[in-house]
């Protein structure tokens, strides 16, 4: 009845011009702005982010230094674009590990049912228990500081929520009738959940690893400002944030304002393209019923 409706008033709806999401393009334009000038930083700034120069720290804006220098010398432009590679790749990969092992615990727990099901679920559930952060500075307790203990810690402690939502999507989708269907002409479970089960709530498991690519940048970077993440003298955002905090109190904003700037715009795009692309699976989702 539900779908009977739906498609009744999509058929009676006259055809509309599709309008263009505008903040949906900006985003988009945003994110590959950034992407572009971390991928090509040594065609776009020839100074080397590590080079210090102590004959030339808090330089203000100028031709030569386009947003100054640090207290150690350091080109802010070149250390921006640099950055931005740690920045931005880091976070991916720790929403990918956590996608992928999210999506296939999330999908064996609905495939299997029964005692299974129940011990994943319980797991799931107590992962919601360990925050990020948390874990991440327990890895750096364990492990040392830098990138690779915390890139691991964030991305275990980002399956829970991945892992929650695809399982909920594939228990409806194991109660659809074509699964009953094809269970009748003799295909295993396993064999459905591969083939059309896993391909169904690869949308959502998207969706969802692109709206915690934000929250991973946040915390990689909260983590590198605490000098636990990144170490000197990588260019990293959150460390620029840190090292920049002295030059904020004599007057010397451009370091830590800069890098703080960077992370709240390339968050704001990549969680506005999270939201968007989960309206769009939400929909098809209600077209499908």
């Amino acid at each position: 009845m539900t779908a009977t409706l739906l498609r009744t008033k999509r058929e009676a709806a006259p055809a509309a011009r599709p309008r263009r999401d505008i903040p949906l393009i900006v985003a988009v334009i945003v994110l590959a702005v950034f992407v572009l000038a971390a991928v090509f930083a040594p065609l776009l700034t020839p100074i080397d982010p590590t080079a210090s120069d102590f004959s030339r720290t808090y330089r203000p804006m100028e031709p030569g230094a386009i947003l100054g220098t640090d207290s150690s010398g350091r080109d802010i432009f070149s250390r921006l674009l640099y950055g931005a590679r740690v920045s931005l790749v880091a976070p991916a990969v720790i929403v990918l590990v956590a996608g992928v092992l999210g999506t296939l615990i999330g999908t064996a727990s609905a495939v299997a049912g029964g005692v299974v099901d129940r011990v994943l679920s319980r797991l799931l559930d107590i992962g919601f228990a360990f925050p990020g952060m948390l874990l991440a500075i327990l890895a750096v307790a364990m492990f040392g500081a830098g990138l690779a203990p915390v890139v691991i810690a964030l991305a275990i402690a980002y399956v829970p929520y991945i892992g929650r939502i695809v399982r909920n999507v594939a228990v409806g989708e194991m109660v659809l009738p074509y699964v009953d269907a094809l269970l009748s002409v003799g295909q295993s479970r396993w064999r459905i959940a591969v083939f059309h089960v896993l391909p169904a709530v690869l949308p959502t498991a998207m969706a969802q690893m692109t709206v915690s690519y934000g929250y991973a940048m946040v915390d990689l970077a909260a983590m590198s400002f605490l000098g636990m993440g990144v170490q000197p003298p990588t260019a990293d955002w959150g460390l620029m944030v840190a090292e920049g905090q002295a030059g904020v109190m004599q007057g010397y904003w451009e370091e830590s304002v800069v890098a703080c700037a960077a992370i709240v715009v390339s968050v704001c795009a990549v969680s506005l393209i999270g939201d968007r692309l989960a309206d769009r699976v939400g929909k098809v989702k209600e077209i499908r019923i």
